[in-house]
């Protein structure tokens, strides 16, 4: 009797787990629709990183509101990474299809990443690719599309995207390549920071080489069809 009592105790809980795994993400994020992270999963990593290397430094990082933005850098990261981004819930099916013809025609694979999907990765994942990595980050950036308003999902990816190898956030970005604050920055330099975000280790927004300075004037082009208004009603 003792022995099924028991057994019946631990079926309890491991029905348990799930719910807490499952609903623990939930909480923590309805709590950030209000609440400002400190940090995200990636700048943890990025500063573990530095420090199994010897180095001393810290990841720079620092929390900018959406008033203090200003209007060219958001309209620059959604041109360049998610031009449909006030439309969808998530997940951009259109792209995810083209880019799944692309590669199937053996061309040069591209993903299709949202920058909802984007921010439920670096703020509680990991980098890499694999089918649970995948699933998790689907299952957080439905939650995040259901419990954030669009312009909250913008205003954290702004705050937590790498800009730099060390470089976390539009504040932290604007000030250690242009010296500015990011409400002050130019169209341009907002293209060349949303150009770096492919591979913010290896361009730079501040020396930019070819690549950057023609990925940064198409993301310009787009920015121009886009229209300064795109973003208004978020």
């Amino acid at each position: 009797m003792r022995a099924a009592a028991k057994k019946r105790g631990w079926r309890r809980w491991l029905w348990r787990v799930p719910a807490v795994l499952l609903g623990g993400p939930l909480l923590l994020i309805l709590v950030m629709r209000w609440l400002d992270p400190f940090a995200s999963a990636f700048m943890l990593q990025r500063q573990v990183t530095l420090w199994l290397e010897g180095s001393r430094q810290w990841v720079s990082y620092e929390w900018v509101d959406w008033e203090y933005l200003g209007p060219v850098l958001p309209l620059a990261v959604v041109a360049a990474e998610d031009q449909r981004f006030p439309q969808h819930w998530g997940f951009d099916l259109e792209a995810i299809a083209k880019a799944w013809e692309r590669n199937a025609d053996g061309g040069r694979v591209r993903g299709a990443s949202t920058i909802s999907q984007q921010v439920a990765k670096n703020l509680f994942l990991w980098s890499g690719r694999s089918w649970l990595r995948k699933g998790l980050e689907a299952y957080l950036t439905l939650a995040i599309e259901v419990l954030w308003p669009k312009r909250r999902i913008l205003e954290v990816y702004l705050n937590i995207a790498q800009f730099g190898g060390d470089v976390f956030g539009a504040g932290a970005a604007s000030e250690r390549f242009f010296g500015k604050i990011p409400v002050r920055i130019t169209s341009h330099e907002a293209a060349l920071l949303a150009a770096v975000l492919p591979n913010p280790v290896r361009y730079r927004a501040d020396r930019p080489s070819a690549y950057v300075y023609q990925h940064a004037a198409r993301i310009q082009q787009f920015m121009r069809q886009l229209g300064g208004d795109y973003l208004r009603n978020l």
